[in-house]
């Protein structure tokens, strides 16, 4: 999903629901660079939160460690400095369990 798609994404719904929460939450930069932007508001179906989460491309995968019994293994990865992966996550929140449910969207059937 594009910068523009998103901020459309959240133009939408600042014109046709209430918006509860806006907020962007840093990643861990040492384990997992990166950050999560948040917007929770009541929608159609209650209240829904969407999250799109912004991480580095992941260049290369290193593995190191030994082959010896016992020995232990670690694995380094090789982020991208100009390139971004972009996850999006939708989310219902359920009354039953009190939390978040992940909502299953078929590809290309997205609309606000």
């Amino acid at each position: 999903m594009t910068d523009e798609r998103w901020q459309e994404i959240i133009g939408r719904i600042k014109d046709n629901f209430k918006i509860i929460n806006q907020e962007i939450k840093d990643l861990d930069q040492d384990t997992d660079p990166g950050s999560v932007e948040i917007v929770e508001f009541i929608g159609p179906l209650g209240k829904m939160k969407l999250e799109r989460t912004t991480r580095p491309l992941i260049i290369d995968k290193k593995t190191i460690g030994s082959r010896r019994i016992g020995s232990e293994s670690t694995v380094k990865y090789i982020y991208s400095t100009t390139e971004k992966v972009h996850k999006f996550t939708a989310y219902r929140f359920d009354e039953g369990i009190s939390g978040w449910v992940e909502m299953e969207l078929p590809k290309g059937s997205m609309s606000f």
